[in-house]
C-alpha cells in the first residue's frame, strides 16, 4: 500500500489504514467468491485499487452528495469512494445477490456508515443522485438504459453532475452508438507506467447530456 500511496495526495492519511484493512478483507473473501482473478489478486493494490483511487486526483465532493454505484460487484468502485468520500453517501447495487453479501460484509466489517448495499437492478430504483459510478459493467448504450432517470442535473461539486465510468479498450464504435461524448477522459495510460493500464479511461459525462443517450440496438 505504502508504494501507491504518492500518487493519490488527496487522500488523506486517516484513509489509508481502512484501506489496508479492506484488502485484507477482500482477499479474504476472494478465497471463497472469484471477484478478482486469482493471478491478478497479487496486484490488488496497484491494478484494482489505484484505478478506483485515480478518482480523487479528478472528483472533490461536498457534504451530503450522493452517489450510485451500478454493478457494484466487489464494490468497485462503490466501496473505495465510500471510504475516500465520508461526507457524500452512497447507494452500492448489483443484481447478483452473493457479490451483495460481500459488500454488505465488508461495509459492516469496515464501519462504513455511509453505505447502502442492495441486490437490484438500476431501473427499479427511483431515486436521483449526483453521480452516477459504474466500473467496466455493460456497453455504454445498455449501462446509459439503465440509468437515465437516475441522474440530478446540477453542480455543487467540483466538477458537473453526471455519469462516472470506467472503461477499457477502444470505445470509439460504442461512443457512436451512445450518441453522446463525455465531457472529460482522464487517460490512466498518461498516470500510471503499469502495461494494466494500456486503453483504460475514467469518462464524465455531463448530467445535461445524459438524456440524449440513445436505447442500445435490439
Amino acid at each position: 500500500m505504502q508504494s501507491i500511496r504518492a500518487q493519490f495526495p488527496n487522500v488523506s492519511d486517516e484513509t489509508w489504514p481502512i484501506l489496508e484493512k479492506w484488502a485484507v478483507l477482500l482477499r479474504e473473501w476472494n478465497e471463497k467468491i472469484n471477484l478478482i482473478s486469482r493471478k491478478d489478486i497479487e496486484h490488488l493494490e496497484e491494478h484494482h485499487l489505484s484505478h478506483c483511487l485515480e478518482i480523487t486526483n479528478h472528483l472533490k465532493l461536498m457534504n451530503g452528495a450522493r452517489v450510485m454505484d451500478v454493478g457494484t460487484g466487489g464494490g468497485f468502485p462503490g466501496i473505495i469512494m465510500a471510504i475516500c468520500y465520508p461526507q457524500a453517501q452512497f447507494t452500492l447495487i448489483d443484481s447478483i445477490g452473493k457479490k451483495i453479501k460481500v459488500v454488505q460484509d465488508l461495509v459492516d466489517q469496515l464501519g462504513l456508515k455511509n453505505v447502502e448495499a442492495k441486490q437490484t437492478r438500476a431501473e427499479q430504483i427511483n431515486k436521483e443522485f449526483d453521480f452516477i459510478t459504474g466500473r467496466a459493467v455493460k456497453n455504454l448504450p445498455e449501462y446509459f438504459s439503465w440509468i437515465k432517470g437516475n441522474v440530478r442535473k446540477g453542480q455543487r461539486n467540483s466538477i458537473p453532475n453526471g455519469v462516472l465510468y470506467w472503461k477499457g479498450g477502444d470505445m470509439d464504435d460504442e461512443l457512436d452508438a451512445l450518441g453522446i461524448r463525455p465531457r472529460k477522459v482522464i487517460n490512466l495510460e498518461k498516470t500510471f507506467s503499469d502495461p494494466y493500464f494500456e486503453k483504460k479511461y475514467i469518462l464524465h459525462f455531463d448530467a445535461r447530456d445524459v438524456p440524449r443517450a440513445r436505447k442500445p440496438k435490439l
